[in-house]
């Protein structure tokens, strides 16, 4: 059995030349946002996309059939790792959420037809969509409490419902709507997934919901996080994706890439965070001496990149795992990274902003935003909560009680039965005394 932590020579040209690219050509246009807006920034990726496509890096995520690279998760989540360094960077690369989980369903459930019309120009950049499951009034940590209702009414179904938090839903072309289709099914068998285009009749954006994250109803090229209800809603039997009932099973094969993806794109912005943590660290002076020099400094540039370096070994683990055993096998991997990975973001981030001070509380670094955004992943794709309890019911699995009651490793116990075993070399010391 081998390990090789390394990358081949020719990723990591693409890796180096990704850094570079993301760097100089990206994260100079977040100052801009305000003054360019929605149209200017699409109109200032197209040259920009147009670069990455010529390295073969557009929509890596899907496989070579569908105008993607085909990469594997290890290839993707080292990719995601750069380009969450910045907000906007995913939209250059034509990976950005939504839209590339989106892309991954109509690639695994779609039929030839949907993916004609939605799943090509998707990739292409022509459409935008957006994901709507998340109700306000049920918890979003248990999808088979779901209200919203898909009902056959001869060759159609008719959705009723009221969503939230359907990102990108005010810029989207199209929706993938989960609505339960069987109320009596077991649990994970009631919801159904559909495509529908957003101009159907009876589909209400009611508002785009301002977070902590963007407090301004919108952000650049993102919608925000869109309030809908759904009012008879009328869609032909072909928007059914995939098998009526396996809603909750496209789901999980659309989180599950999609929580690793999240935790290599923290680690970008955490290393980002971490890089001005250091910069001020060696220019900043204070009481005599930089605060390079000051022991507590110190400690958290230590603590910093440890944490860093285990959340990425954990990541990238799941990763592989995913690559050479499948979703199933790396399910407690994933569990693992996510509450991890979301505890490692808000660290570093924190850290980096009190070394900063006031400045750090300004608008004037980007600090304050990576703050603010790293609030919400430890609920994203599910509460740390949920995923702790997950791994926890996975480790305990493989353990059972003792049957009298008495600790395996109870040493009274352990000593008699030793005793027994080792009569024989008991006797001949005792003989020897």
């Amino acid at each position: 059995m081998s390990w090789d932590f390394s990358t081949e020579p020719e990723f990591q040209a693409q890796l180096d030349w990704m850094r570079e690219f993301v760097k100089e050509e990206i994260w100079p246009l977040e100052t801009l946002l305000d003054e360019i807006g929605h149209e200017g920034l699409v109109k200032a990726m197209v040259p920009l996309q147009e670069q990455v496509r010529q390295r073969g890096l557009w929509a890596a995520h899907l496989d070579h059939e569908l105008g993607g690279q085909g990469f594997g998760q290890v290839k993707l989540g080292l990719m995601h790792e750069i380009l969450g360094s910045s907000p906007i960077a995913p939209f250059a690369f034509g990976n950005q959420a939504p839209d590339s989980g989106n892309s991954e369903i109509l690639a695994m459930a779609g039929s030839p037809e949907q993916k004609d019309r939605y799943l090509h120009p998707l990739l292409a950049g022509d459409l935008k969509s957006a994901f709507s499951m998340t109700e306000p009034e049920t918890a979003g940590s248990d999808p088979t409490l779901l209200r919203s209702t898909a009902v056959k009414d001869g060759d159609d179904y008719v959705i009723n419902g009221h969503k939230w938090y359907s990102t990108n839903a005010s810029i989207a072309d199209f929706l993938i709507v989960m609505a339960v289709t069987d109320p009596e099914a077991r649990s994970y068998q009631r919801a159904s997934m559909f495509v529908v285009d957003v101009n159907t009749p009876g589909v209400e954006i009611v508002r785009d919901v301002a977070t902590m994250e963007h407090p301004s109803e919108s952000y650049g090229l993102y919608g925000n996080h869109a309030e809908i209800v759904y009012r008879d809603v009328r869609i032909p039997k072909q928007a059914l994706l995939g098998a009526e009932g396996s809603g909750f099973l496209i789901a999980q094969q659309r989180l599950y890439p999609g929580r690793i993806h999240h935790c290599m794109r923290w680690l970008g912005v955490s290393r980002r965070a971490f890089d001005m943590l250091c910069e001020r660290a060696l220019t900043r002076e204070s009481h005599g001496s930089l605060l390079a020099e000051k022991q507590t400094i110190q400690n958290w540039i230590a603590d910093s990149t440890a944490q860093m370096q285990a959340a990425r070994l954990m990541t990238l683990h799941a990763a592989w795992k995913m690559d050479t055993e499948g979703v199933a096998a790396a399910r407690q991997d994933i569990s693992l990274i996510k509450f991890f990975g979301a505890q490692v973001l808000h660290d570093v981030v924190d850290r980096a902003l009190q070394t900063h001070g006031s400045l750090g509380y300004s608008t004037d670094m980007p600090l304050e935003a990576m703050y603010r955004a790293a609030r919400g992943a430890r609920f994203y794709d599910g509460p740390d909560e949920v995923h702790r309890q997950s791994v926890a019911r996975q480790v305990l699995r493989g353990y059972s009680a003792p049957d009298d009651g008495v600790p395996s490793d109870h040493i009274p116990t352990r000593r008699i039965a030793a005793r027994e075993r080792f009569a024989d070399l008991l006797e001949a010391v005792t003989s020897n005394d």
